[in-house]
């Protein structure tokens, strides 16, 4: 076993890349697989120190650790974390811009029989000068490659040069379900599927999804879609009536207080259904030369939105302070002040510093 000091740039939790300082362990064997030709390394620890990263150095799996072993002695690596193509599903690259209609139905079809002919895949070392390496599929070797040619060849379908894991027969995989296809990149086509335990889990899932939407659509599942359906377009109808009711109340709201004979030079209100539209309504009716607005939306003590309302001195000097006391970020332009707030919380200290302009404004001190 040899150990030394080295730096692997690695993604950092913000998107970005960083290096990190920590050491490669090179074994005489190893049961991590390297990252290469499209499968992610494994994951798994020496001597209790977590293998970040396995990666391949001509014939070597060099395994990057955090802290220093020393060199010579015996270690055994441990396997951990299952490595895959995907934590829930499975993708692969196909080279071309589209699949045609029943193209995916007739190779899902294709490779399940495969699967349940217990179709043999044979493992073949080659010398890179053997001439039956022009025989194979393969995308080239690596500049770096060294030792023999790995040739994995599935009996009657294909045979190319693969280092990765493979089944030593179809039947272990049980099954295969295509799930569908996504754009790819540069005119590529990229092929969802499942295959194994992961069809029996998918299968399972879909049905408790299914007994749970009957339970509540009260509709059998060939009903679910329609059921769905007809909500949602009930749910846009009524939502076009709440916005209807809620700009009449904002009317009705700006004129009873304009009709109040001493309604005062501060109007205060929180809707917790309301929108920027209804908060500017009453704005806009109550009007804001002599009178100082404070709308809020959005539940009573949580996340909203808020709108101030006030001759424009004020608004310069208040604004500011009311978005600070709302824990929140607005901006202010002809007579207004509104934005996002995160905490409703302290709605009655901005009515208190409102009144208190007021009372010095009417005072002639400001």
């Amino acid at each position: 076993m040899s150990c030394s000091a080295a730096e692997l740039t690695l993604d950092s939790n913000n998107g970005r890349k960083e290096k990190v300082k920590g050491f490669n362990v090179i074994l005489k064997d190893t049961i991590l697989f390297p990252e290469g030709g499209g499968q992610p390394d494994d994951h798994g620890s020496i001597q209790d120190l977590e293998v970040v990263r396995v990666l391949r150095q001509g014939a070597e799996a060099v395994h990057f650790v955090p802290s220093a072993l020393e060199e010579g002695s015996e270690v055994r690596p441990q396997g951990g974390l299952d490595t895959d193509l995907g934590r829930q599903r499975s993708s692969i690259e196909l080279d071309t811009a589209s699949v045609k209609p029943g193209e995916m139905e007739a190779l899902e079809d294709a490779v399940n029989n495969r699967i349940r002919a217990h179709v043999p895949v044979n493992v073949r070392l080659l010398a890179i000068d053997d001439p039956d390496v022009e025989k194979v599929r393969s995308r080239g070797l690596p500049d770096d490659h060294a030792g023999p040619i790995r040739i994995i060849d599935i009996e009657g379908v294909d045979a190319n040069m693969c280092c990765g894991t493979h089944v030593s027969n179809l039947s272990h995989l049980q099954v295969i379900k295509i799930l569908g296809t996504e754009k790819g990149k540069k005119n590529k086509t990229n092929l969802i599927f499942i295959a194994g335990h992961r069809v029996l889990k998918c299968a399972e899932k879909s049905y408790n999804t299914e007994k749970l939407l009957t339970s509540l659509l009260k509709t059998g599942p060939d009903e679910h879609v329609d059921a769905v359906d007809k909500l949602q377009k009930t749910i846009k109808r009524l939502q076009k009536s709440n916005l209807t009711i809620l700009r009449d109340m904002a009317v009705l709201i700006a004129q009873n207080f304009k009709m109040q004979p001493e309604r005062g030079n501060v109007f205060s209100l929180h809707n917790k259904d309301g929108d920027n539209e209804f908060m500017n309504i009453i704005a806009n009716e109550i009007g804001f030369q002599d009178t100082i607005i404070f709308l809020t939306v959005g539940e009573e003590k949580g996340a909203g939105l808020f709108l101030l309302a006030a001759p424009e001195n004020l608004i310069t000097d208040v604004g500011p302070r009311v978005a600070e006391l709302l824990q929140g970020k607005g901006a202010g332009k002809n007579g207004r002040f509104q934005g996002k707030a995160n905490s409703l919380v302290k709605r009655a200290e901005v009515e208190a510093l409102l009144q208190e302009h007021s009372r010095r404004r009417s005072a002639g001190e400001e």
